[in-house]
């Protein structure tokens, strides 16, 4: 039977345009351009501002002969140019590839030569290591420096050209292009190192879109709102936030080193009214709040990784600060799951409060899907708050795919979801709570370590057999990676020795806090028991 509304109701430019978080900052532009975009340090810039200055970068891209398909790599804090290369990079057509500005010199070249960057943007502190890199790369990208005025420090000689120059040749009228399909890659962010099996999530125009909106949406933010940037920008591009700021005409406020006396400077002198960050950054602004500071409104706080502790709740709570816990993951653009706190446990004493809070929650608006299923057979669990399973979600606020990565991507989304490698549990109410994480990942500061890589740094070290690798609790870090080992018959080697050994071949904060020289745990087949080292770990303290 013929459907009548399909008669002479086509799609057209009149009633369809791609969705893009690019139209986030040309509005605002429009709309509020004398509104303060972004504070740092004594720099103030508004919304037109911002605006042409984006148009100015995606301009020289686009000269540069950079489109569609292409890749731009930045390794930037938190700073007003890694804002303008989450708009002016997309509104070249370039895909905008983020680097963890921790990362080692291997991991950064491997990334850049995975993604085929044609144009690196660099901050000056980091220039050694990317000079580094560079030099293991096969790939040649133009290397831009950014000369932050705000950067206290001693400064790197350099040849190259200067970001500011760079974009200074650029049109501030350019004539940006809607992308062609909203189902374009925006951006790429990468969840493991070199080894084995290399995971650049690929983000689309239409995800950035409606995640901006739903950050918006779950965090009650209203118009012209104050965001402290103490979340890394590189991380899951700020958890879409860059996008979300523009979209409520608000103001960032940039922060290159995320240290509590400049946390509070900010929020005193701007009235921040809301901020992201890992647990350990809840730690400082909860142990470094001055003895004169008073704030008379209260400041929304969202978290992810690790539950945060009651205490630490207590403090934040007293000090001016609603947490809210957050979970996702680099394949869902960040959070897609929050912890929407219900009136009525107002009533609860501290620790029922905390118990509710580090449940990771419910869905964000922007999530069409999350369950937690039997691995197996894809049955939902027993909404019992005890049965385990995987969680898995699906929605348009999934990635795209994993790039250059077809076996990964299908093995991810089998049975129509995205399977997180999570396992959890699903209460009475709904609320889903992890119970164990994939077992190759360890959440150190809110940075992902893949235990496969530290395993694989030690496994070349002669004098060890065997090697595992757990998270272990931290105090500050939340977690941190554990090393168990055999040695070789015959060999012996030290906790120092192996710490210098994986100095050399790891970024700082993947290398293992402990190194215990234990037997290791097997099944009958030879495969280890991780779950066997984490009792230990607990049981041992």
């Amino acid at each position: 039977m013929t459907n009548p509304y399909d008669i002479g109701l086509d799609q057209n430019t009149a009633n369809y345009q791609p969705l893009t978080p690019l139209t986030f900052l040309e509005r605002a532009g429009v709309v509020s351009p004398k509104q303060t975009a972004i504070i740092h340090g004594e720099l103030r810039r508004d919304y037109i501002g911002l605006y042409e200055r984006c148009r100015q970068l995606a301009s020289v891209l686009k000269s540069a002969g950079l489109g569609r398909g292409d890749t731009v790599s930045v390794m930037l804090l938190n700073t007003p140019a890694m804002i303008e290369a989450h708009y002016g990079v997309p509104m070249s057509g370039a895909v905008l590839h983020s680097l963890n500005t921790r990362l080692d010199a291997t991991t950064i070249a491997f990334q850049l030569d995975h993604t085929e960057a044609k144009i690196l943007i660099a901050d000056i502190e980091l220039l050694p290591r990317i000079r580094e890199a560079l030099a293991l790369a096969k790939g040649s990208p133009c290397l831009i420096v950014y000369d932050d005025p705000e950067f206290v420090g001693t400064s790197v000689p350099y040849d190259e050209i200067e970001y500011e120059d760079f974009i200074a040749a650029g049109d501030t009228n350019f004539a940006w292009q809607m992308p062609a399909d909203e189902w374009d890659a925006i951006s790429i962010n990468y969840t493991s190192g070199t080894t084995g099996d290399p995971k650049g999530v690929v983000y689309h125009h239409r995800g950035a879109y409606l995640l901006a909106q739903g950050n918006a949406l779950t965090a009650s933010m209203k118009k012209r709102s104050v965001y402290l940037w103490t979340l890394p920008m590189f991380h899951c591009n700020g958890w879409c936030f860059p996008w979300t700021i523009s979209a409520i005409s608000g103001t960032h406020v940039c922060l290159r080193d995320v240290r509590a006396e400049e946390i509070w400077k900010a929020i005193l002198n701007h009235r921040v009214s809301h901020m992201c960050g890992a647990p350990i950054v809840m730690s400082m602004v909860a142990s470094g709040k001055p003895e004169t500071a008073q704030l008379d409104y209260e400041v929304e706080f969202f978290t992810a990784a690790a539950p945060p502790p009651e205490a630490v709740l207590a403090t934040m709570k007293d000090a001016g600060f609603n947490v809210t816990h957050l979970y996702g993951l680099t394949e869902t653009y960040g959070p897609a799951v929050v912890n929407d706190w219900d009136p009525s446990w107002d009533a609860l004493d501290n620790a029922e409060q905390a118990a509710l809070k580090a449940r990771q929650g419910v869905r964000y608006l922007a999530l069409e899907g999350l369950d937690v299923v039997d691995p197996d057979s894809m049955v939902p669990v027993q909404r019992d708050g005890a049965s385990i399973g995987e969680v898995v979600m699906r929605g348009n606020v999934v990635m795209k795919g994993y790039f250059k990565n077809v076996v990964s991507t299908e093995r991810a989304f089998s049975g129509g979801w995205f399977h997180s490698g999570d396992l959890g549990v699903v209460h009475p109410d709904g609320y889903v709570q992890l119970k164990d994480r994939s077992k190759d990942i360890i959440i150190s500061g809110g940075e992902n370590i893949s235990s496969i890589e530290v395993e694989d740094s030690l496994h070349k070290h002669p004098a060890v057999a065997t090697v595992a690798v757990v998270a272990m609790p931290h105090e500050r870090w939340g977690e941190t990676p554990c090393a168990y080992i055999e040695l070789v018959d015959g060999e012996k080697v030290t906790s120092a020795e192996l710490r210098d050994w994986c100095r050399k071949n790891l970024a700082s904060f993947k290398v293992p806090t402990e190194f215990r020289f234990e037997p290791i745990p097997k099944t009958s087949t030879g495969k280890i028991q991780k779950y066997a080292l984490r009792q230990r770990l607990t049981n041992k303290g």
